[in-house]
């Protein structure tokens, strides 16, 4: 069924080949009974998963994101990518409770000006959120995740590699914990700023003395470690400062990136678990009590508390992504978070 407003016209942008991209301008089909349209306020860019699609990077046998419907498929060019869009619903099919109409919600979605989609689909944000915090949620939500298949205990030592958005959500998350205490790495300045803990307890893990640093705060050894710099090589570094029996949650996802792993030294005899963690599953041992709906209540709660648009470097309209794309490809150290507009 036609909605409304008639033929509407969209930008979406499509990653064309390894670091070439273009806006491309679509009519969207006729409104369907059972679908809404949304237009889209801002959508924030992911300087992990995004830039493998960006750079080429990406393993070609991998199935985009099963879990969301906007997103399966495999990774090929042309492709269109994104996963957190804020936006307004604008027009309702007529099978669509128009209670709807004019709400603000959240999707995950590609980066484009407008989409339909059915409204199970749709995320209502919370009246105290914004547009912008509202895209923060799958960074919130992964967070969430890692936390829980990390299951950190009272009085536990714990190490977060990498402070993009990823590492500054776990590690806000963990601050709230009554650990004995939280030590955080990442190679660039401006995010070991921004990091929760105390200036001192945010190091450079390129720095010639990080294992003796690390070790320095931690008492010797971390009881868990998260790994999520997106750098495999850091995986060295975790099982080096990591204690008997203790647990390494690797969230990072490297895509065709590889690193030798030192596995014959201490790791043989040490006993620690190594936990792949990733957001569109519940673990097994949380599903009989967990869903996506309750984990998204938690992640929304949190939002509220730890207020992330501070970690917002930039924002930049659409129609200039590609400086975007480039600018976190070339100097990653002066971002934290992307943000795109669409006015």
């Amino acid at each position: 069924m036609q909605g409304k407003m008639g033929e509407v016209k969209r930008k979406t942008l499509y990653f064309t080949a390894p670091r070439k991209m273009e806006l491309r301008e679509e009519t969207l089909p006729a409104l369907g009974e059972d679908d809404v349209l949304v237009e889209t306020i801002c959508s924030a860019m992911s300087a992990g998963t995004e830039m493998l699609v960006y750079q080429g990077r990406f393993p070609r046998d991998l199935e985009t994101d099963s879990t969301i419907s906007a997103l399966r498929g495999g990774f090929k060019y042309p492709c269109t990518y994104g996963y957190a869009c804020a936006g307004i619903v604008r027009d309702t099919g007529a099978g669509v409770d128009k209670s709807w109409q004019d709400n603000l919600v959240f999707a995950f979605q590609p980066h484009a000006s407008h989409f339909i989609c059915k409204p199970d689909s749709l995320l209502p944000v919370p009246q105290s959120l914004s547009p912008e915090t509202a895209c923060f949620l799958p960074n919130m939500e992964t967070a969430v995740n890692l936390v829980q298949d990390g299951a950190p205990i009272y009085g536990e030592r714990v190490l977060v590699f990498g402070q993009g958005i990823i590492g500054l959500f776990t590690a806000s998350l963990l601050h709230e914990f009554p650990l004995e205490r939280l030590v955080t790495a990442d190679c660039y300045e401006r995010r070991r700023s921004a990091s929760p803990v105390t200036s001192h307890s945010s190091l450079d893990p390129n720095s010639s003395d990080f294992r003796k640093q690390a070790m320095a705060l931690l008492h010797q050894a971390a009881d868990l470690t998260f790994e999520l710099s997106g750098n495999p090589s850091a995986l060295n570094d975790a099982l080096a400062l990591t204690a008997f029996s203790g647990r390494i949650v690797i969230g990072s996802w490297y895509g065709e990136k590889h690193a030798e792993i030192d596995l014959g030294g201490a790791f043989h005899r040490s006993r620690i678990k190594l936990i792949s963690s990733q957001v569109s599953t519940i673990a097994p041992e949380l599903s009989g009590r967990w869903d996506k709906r309750r984990r998204f209540d938690v992640a929304w709660k949190a939002l509220e508390r730890i207020k992330p648009e501070k970690w917002i470097t930039h924002r930049i309209s659409i129609h200039d992504a590609e400086a975007a794309y480039k600018l976190v490809d070339e100097s990653p150290q002066e971002t934290i978070q992307i943000l795109f507009t669409y006015s």
